[in-house]
């Protein structure tokens, strides 16, 4: 579809085609239109419509890019509305900022009566805002605050809120351990990565935190029970291989730790690790041969 007959279908005036084109959403000539693209052209246009700036659109575009990071026409995704001064996401009767993550119920009371209704008529009773949903709105917002030290307060509270709305989110409570973990409190971030196991047995890397864990308060015991535990459910996490020969070569089983520097040199020989990895290897290595070398006692 040409820029002439997108613009025919979705009746742009003048004015419209202008602030769309300032948006990158109307191509030059020449170009062709997906349908999604022209999907997206139609939600910015009843957004403008509506009252919006093509600052707040420029803005709610770039939220919904950083939320859905694999869309290419993030517009075309989600339903949007203006809301005042803010142009807010819906899904499943729960209106958020895409900015914040703050969720705000826009249910109509009619709507409400007529769902309890029909639910009472059927006997059963289920919500009426899917908790997983919200819960992974939550998620998207934390997962970006943590890549600040200076927000991982606010980071926390946005994982909170992830495993309050969904208790079986593994992720949400690996992720929260995690962040209490760099921030030293050992105590509730090992609840964490127990949670987070609880809530998924198969969760490897709440396994593997908890081995970093124990081997940041010198429980090297500990520590290799549990990488080991994170290498029986994934055999080729190689993190788990270079952490766990390091705590084996600390606790004096070298030959030991050379099967998981070897394991990690096949897994990540590229990496800026994979020097380090070498190094001890070589040092375990000389060591087996000089012993190997030494002359029998007469």
């Amino acid at each position: 579809m040409s820029e002439r007959e997108v613009v025919r279908l979705l009746r742009l005036t003048p004015k419209l085609s202008a602030q769309l084109r300032r948006l990158g959403l109307l191509k030059p000539q020449g170009i062709g239109y997906r349908f999604r693209e022209v999907v997206g052209v139609r939600v910015a246009r009843g957004l403008l419509a509506g009252g919006a700036t093509v600052r707040q659109v420029r803005r709610v575009v770039e939220d919904l890019r950083r939320l859905l990071p694999d869309s290419d026409s993030p517009l075309a995704e989600l339903r949007l509305k203006v809301d005042g001064r803010r142009i807010l996401v819906e899904r499943d009767g729960v209106s958020f900022d895409p900015r914040t993550g703050q969720t705000l119920l826009t249910l109509d009371v009619g709507d409400l009566e007529r769902e309890a209704r029909a639910t009472l008529a059927r006997g059963m009773v289920r919500p009426l805002v899917p908790p997983s949903q919200r819960a992974e709105v939550w998620f998207a917002r934390a997962s970006e605050l943590d890549q600040d030290p200076s927000s991982w307060e606010s980071a926390i509270s946005a994982y909170e809120q992830v495993v309050a709305i969904d208790p079986a989110f593994a992720a949400g409570w690996n992720n929260l351990g995690l962040l209490h973990h760099r921030m030293g409190h050992y105590e509730k971030g090992e609840e964490c990565y127990r949670a987070a196991l609880a809530a998924d047995e198969a969760c490897y890397q709440a396994a593997y935190n908890l081995g970093s864990l124990t081997e940041d308060l010198s429980d090297l015991q500990g520590a290799i029970g549990w990488y080991g535990r994170a290498l029986e459910l994934a055999p080729d996490y190689a993190d788990a291989h270079f952490n766990l020969a390091g705590v084996l070569a600390k606790v004096a089983r070298p030959q030991d730790a050379a099967l998981h520097w070897r394991r990690y040199l096949e897994l990540d020989l590229g990496s800026p690790w994979a020097e380090i990895a070498r190094v001890h290897l070589g040092e375990v290595e000389d060591v087996a041969f000089e012993v190997e070398d030494e002359p029998s006692s007469p």
